[in-house]
């Protein structure tokens, strides 16, 4: 299944916003574009639609999907009634592999889109390996009996750090079943920060 492999810091230095944990650390340590004249060079003004390529671009990145799919999602919040842009983020929230990080069954999305991957992950009882699957209102999200016995998810349960995660108020967590639930959809200030999705919506609406 096609993602992102390319380097993280680079994009992240690129756009002006950590895609990743890592992206953000390399852009506190080095906060300018990259390229050969380094800390001196200076951002290029840039047109509305640069900027509009850049916001999408940016959310791409954040939520590890490409550019097919990210279409499509788009196109699937342009047919909903309401604002376009901010059920665009409700979607992007609510893809398995997003739940499962914003769930702190893993430390990043790339972790969990792996998890979800694998196999180690189920919906309402089923095995679901697809991370861009859309969780619904009232499903349950939990990780697979047999790799519950898996060094990674026994660590998780045994450290006692789910005990202390603090999952988004629209998700409901149960750290000892290592499981959660959607109770209700993600609202605007759930999603990332530092995302303009108005930009976006104007760049498809081109």
């Amino acid at each position: 299944m096609a993602r992102f492999h390319g380097p993280v810091g680079k994009v992240s230095r690129r756009l002006g916003i950590g895609i990743t944990e890592k992206g953000t650390r390399i852009l506190q340590k080095r906060p300018f574009p990259p390229g050969q004249h380094g800390p001196t060079s200076r951002r290029r003004q840039v047109s509305d639609y640069g900027l509009q390529l850049l916001e999408k671009q940016k959310v791409k990145y954040i939520y590890g999907v490409l550019e097919r799919q990210f279409r499509r999602t788009f196109e699937q919040a342009s047919r909903r009634s309401g604002v376009t842009g901010e059920y665009l983020l409700s979607l992007l929230e609510r893809r398995l592999d997003n739940v499962v990080y914003r769930l702190g069954l893993a430390t990043t999305r790339a972790q969990a889109r792996q998890l979800v991957t694998h196999g180690h992950i189920i919906v309402d009882g089923r095995k679901t390996n697809i991370p861009s699957y859309t969780v619904k209102v009232g499903q349950a999200i939990a990780v697979r009996p047999e790799s519950r016995r898996r060094a990674y998810f026994k660590n998780l349960v045994d450290s006692g750090e789910l005990n202390k995660y603090r999952a988004p108020d629209w998700l409901r967590l149960s750290p000892a079943e290592l499981s959660g639930s959607i109770v209700s959809l993600p609202r605007r200030e759930d999603a990332e920060g530092g995302i303009n999705e108005q930009l976006i919506v104007e760049f498809y609406s081109r």
